[in-house]
């Protein structure tokens, strides 16, 4: 008879009867009762009632009994942990049975029971099944272990249980082997920088022999582990390798894709003319190929990682197009991946292949799939230059069907072969003006605009052509209102008698008549160009056009590195970073890969790049309630661009800048084209005058030398002062807390942040016994250990304590920002009180940004994260109040003087790594300071003003 019978519902399923049954002297009775009581709890009944009955059926010689009752044990032991501490006994009595299953189903229940109070009982047994004489429990300690330190870190610490997992790495069988690394791991994970995995090449030795005995999950373990090792040199790298690679033929699909990690990161140490390199890279594209016979899910997320390797290696696949090629049955997620990669092997070798495919693809019926095929032949024709001309002509046969979708895409890439190959295909050009009134997409709109506009002086109705878009300008997206702007600018330019009038009208619309800052920028600084210097706007808007890159899609160098180490998890699948998707990621590491040995690449570190400042990414502070809301999880780094710094829409006409005049004017001369008098001359030449526009006074202010100049921080920046402490309160009135007073206040010395506390006792009796907790807060503050009141508090007496804190608690956004909830308590009862913390006390001694690194980053910050305060009656000059700001890690990175006003450009950086930038304006006799404030965040702005007044005032 099947199991079924014990989820029918009779009289027998209630809870007096199953009481009964449980407590019968038969023992098939009670087995049948207990599978009673699972079938009950599986469909969500409670029967919690019944822990006293069930706990006492553990004392059995069955196996199968007990292994039910350990089920409802670890189900219901949360809700009932005073009852669990009843199963105790028999847990310490299970793990000394004669028969290993027994020893190991109790040390594997006792981990799953997450109950604080079990924990310590919890020792003893798990230290002997660590080092039990039967692998099988060993194998099962060893992941108890892990369990434990996931609730209680410290315990297994004190316990030595790490140094006896590090020991099992050494364990004869090799599953007890891959387990402790699995526990390892896992447990490094929450300690990034404990260095747990000692890795060394005698340990590596160790868990190849493993590898190749273990089940498949525990040669993941283990391979992931191994891509964490760094080898000395090639020859070990190569020696890894070779014991790595039989790894490949395996049948599950995730151990062939660790192996694939590890070999791409062990290669970049082989040197390229080695043979065995060659060798390698054949036997990497076999194991590959065949993940694609899988089903599609299993496809799809092999091809997302060969998308990964085919742009590290495009080598290893050159020879394997066809395995690429689309099926008509594949589901469109695995033919555009597909895609994806026949453009990243295609080479002059297989073009003809491929291009003969593509035009296959483009008359399929799926719309998303054909025009990614467009796409494609378009980005072939780019990446190989000889088969360009084929290319084109495909497109115009595309073209010539008059679907109205294929048109649009091979319009958008013919204009992207035009910027490939200038002079060499515009006799096209007269074929795509026929489809002009078929074209509805932005995207195709703008790309046709920009063709019109760029060769405008063989098309000869031009001016007409454009007009007919100028006409729905008001309706059109921004991207072809603004392509709109440049074509016409552009006609104007080459033909400056006929369309006087279409530039003059374009000019309106976008500065006068539209509201998008971006339209309203460009269309200004077109209406100066053409008023103040034609030759100039010409030089500008006419220059030479750098030529188009072959791909134009590849994943950032740094982040494939990353990506490239995350093989085989879901990292490769999203193509992000794991710090981008995983909640609370504080213990995410950043992973690079190896440096190449004997290639000759030397990889040249990008020094104008911000990664010294964003090392880790900004700590989350979640919304208090729900947790949730990554809103500062953004990344600081700013764009690093090559040659002058491109106009910046930020500034916009009227507005007044925070940095007193655009932040290019800090750049010295480089900005100097735009510098000229920007208030509206007479016109030359063009019959034009432009609309005047409030401009910052400082905006023409003269630049001496440029930054060298700016950035002389030598006059003025002394040493700075002693951080500022604000003076202690009461937090807690003695009326409050039964006689105990509480005042206090924060300070920060050497990087430690201290809450400085005087305890009086006010009471008639003697306190002992204090300790001390705080709630969740915005920051993440909490006691690096217990407060320290050594002897008892006797009445009217006073005692000094201070109270290390540490910045790693659980974080909830509180309101204010710096509130923080405590609750002290003694021998008499526990009491409650909320005080707030400055913000100075977060700002950490590594605050002091780079200089470039400053100016981008400050215009890399939206302009609605700005934040402008008044600081009254404050009497010191520039010089002094930059050393007081500096004594509380106000970091002073530029000063200068505008019209008699002294400038201060600031940075400081908290503990969750948010960075926070100001401006502070000193005018020589005013006593009143402005500060100006740009973060991420913006809702530390308040508390960081707060900050700046009370240290400058104090």
């Amino acid at each position: 008879m099947t199991d079924s019978k014990y989820f029918t519902t009779t009289k027998k399923g209630e809870i007096f009867e199953l009481k009964a049954e449980l407590n019968s002297d038969k023992k098939e009775k009670k087995k049948e009762a207990v599978k009673k009581v699972i079938a009950s709890m599986t469909v969500g009944k409670d029967v919690s009632a019944l822990f006293p009955d069930v706990v006492n059926c553990m004392q059995t010689d069955n196996l199968e009994l007990k292994k039910l009752v350990y089920l409802y044990l670890m189900n219901y032991a949360k809700s009932q942990p005073d009852m669990a501490i009843m199963a105790v006994n028999t847990f310490v009595k299970d793990c000394e049975d004669p028969n290993p299953l027994i020893r190991a189903l109790a040390v594997r229940t006792m981990g799953c029971i997450r109950v604080d109070k079990i924990t310590e009982y919890l020792c003893e047994p798990l230290r002997k099944c660590l080092k039990d004489e039967d692998p099988y429990v060993r194998k099962t300690a060893a992941v108890c272990a892990a369990k434990l330190h996931d609730i209680n870190a410290q315990l297994v610490e004190d316990q030595g249980f790490l140094d006896t997992l590090k020991d099992l790495i050494s364990d004869s069988n090799p599953m007890v082997v891959a387990n402790a690394v699995a526990a390892l791991s896992e447990i490094a994970e929450s300690h990034p920088n404990s260095n747990l995995l000692d890795l060394n090449p005698q340990t590596i030795n160790k868990l190849l022999t493993a590898l190749n005995e273990c089940t498949e999950w525990g040669q993941i373990f283990i391979l992931d582990c191994l891509a964490n090792y760094t080898p000395r040199d090639d020859r070990e790298s190569q020696s890894i390798c070779e014991r790595v690679t039989p790894r490949l033929s395996h049948a599950n699909s995730a151990v062939v894709l660790s192996a694939v990690k590890v070999l791409m990161k062990f290669m970049e140490m082989l040197p390229k003319d080695l043979d065995y390199y060659g060798t390698l890279l054949k036997k990497l594209a076999p194991p590959l190929v065949t993940l694609l016979s899988a089903e599609p899910e299993l496809q799809y997320v092999a091809l997302r990682n060969i998308n990964l390797i085919v742009q590290r290696r495009p080598e290893i696949l050159k020879h394997e197009m066809k395995v690429f090629f689309v099926k008509y049955n594949d589901p469109i997620y695995v033919k555009l991946e597909k895609l994806d990669i026949m453009i990243r092997l295609a080479s002059q070798a297989n073009i003809a292949q491929v291009l003969a495919e593509l035009k296959e693809y483009a008359t399929e019926v799926d719309v998303d799939f054909v025009r990614k095929a467009v796409r494609a032949i378009g980005r072939c024709a780019i990446k190989v230059e000889q088969s360009a001309e084929r290319c084109v002509s495909t497109l115009l046969d595309l073209i010539q069907t008059k679907v109205n979708y294929v048109v649009q895409e091979a319009i958008v890439v013919i204009k992207d072969i035009f910027r490939k190959y200038p002079n060499k295909y515009e006799s096209v050009i007269a074929t795509l003006c026929e489809n002009l009134d078929s074209l509805d997409e932005p995207e195709a709109r703008a790309a046709m605009i920009w063709i019109v506009g760029e060769y405008a002086e063989r098309i000869d109705n031009a001016d007409e052509l454009l007009e007919s878009f100028l006409e729905g300008f008001h309706d059109e997206s921004t991207q072809v209102q603004l392509q709109l702007l440049t074509a016409i600018v552009k006609l104007f330019l080459k033909k400056p008698t006929e369309t006087q009038e279409l530039v003059q009208q374009v000019l309106s619309l976008a500065t006068q008549d539209s509201d998008n800052p971006d339209l309203r920028d460009r269309g200004y600084i077109y209406w100066r160009l053409l008023s103040t210097d034609p030759v100039a706007a010409k030089e500008v808007v006419l220059a030479e056009k750098p030529l188009i890159s072959e791909e134009t899609d590849l994943i950032e160098p740094t982040l494939l590195e990353e990506l490239i180490c995350h093989i085989g998890t879901l990292a490769s699948v999203y193509h992000k970073p794991p710090s981008a998707f995983v909640e609370g990621s504080r213990g995410v590491q950043h992973k690079r890969l190896p440096g190449s040995a004997g290639s000759g690449e030397s990889e040249s570190q990008d020094t104008g790049s911000a990664a010294g400042v964003t090392e880790a990414p900004p700590a989350v502070i979640p919304s208090q309630g729900d947790l949730l809301g990554d809103l500062l999880n953004l990344d600081l780094t700013p764009p690093t661009t090559t040659g002058p710094p491109p106009p910046s829409s930020g500034m916009q006409m009227g507005a007044m800048d925070l940095l007193g005049g655009g932040l290019d004017s800090l750049m010295g001369d480089e900005s100097e084209p735009l510098g000229g008098d920007l208030g509206g001359s007479p016109a030359m030449g063009a019959g034009f005058s432009a609309p005047t526009a409030a401009m910052p006074a400082s905006f023409n202010a003269p630049v001496s030398g440029g930054l060298d100049d700016l950035f002389d921080l030598g006059g003025g920046v002394g040493l700075p002062m002693g951080a500022y402490t604000p003076p202690k309160t009461i937090w807690l009135p003695a009326m409050k807390a039964k006689g105990l007073e509480i005042s206090g206040t924060f300070v920060r010395r050497a990087g430690v942040i201290q809450m400085e506390m005087t305890l009086t006792n006010k009471a008639m009796s003697v306190m002992t016994d204090f300790a001390i907790q705080f709630n969740r807060n915005s920051f993440g503050l909490a006691p690096a250990g217990p407060l320290q009141v050594l002897t008892p508090l006797s009445p009217n007496q006073s005692i000094e304590v201070a109270l290390p804190l540490s910045t790693v608690g659980p974080v909830m956004k509180m309101e204010p920002l710096n509130n923080l909830q405590v609750a002290v308590k003694n021998n008499i009862d526990v009491f409650y009180f909320s005080c707030q913390y400055p913000i100075s006390m977060l700002f950490v001694e590594d605050g002091k940004m780079e200089r470039q690194v400053f100016l981008a980053t400050w215009k890399d910050i939206p302009n609605d994260n700005e934040s402008q305060f008044q600081i009254k009656d404050c009497h010191l000059n520039s010089d002094a109040a930059s050393n007081k700001l500096q004594g509380s890690n106000i970091f002073t990175i530029a000063k200068r003087t505008v019209e008699g006003q002294d400038m201060l450009y600031q940075s400081m950086k908290l503990t969750n790594s948010i960075w926070v930038l100001a401006e502070l304006r000193v005018q020589a006799g005013n006593p009143n300071y402005t500060v100006c404030l740009k973060c991420r965040a913006a809702e530390v702005s308040q508390g960081v003003f707060q900050c700046y007044e009370a240290v400058l005032k104090n």
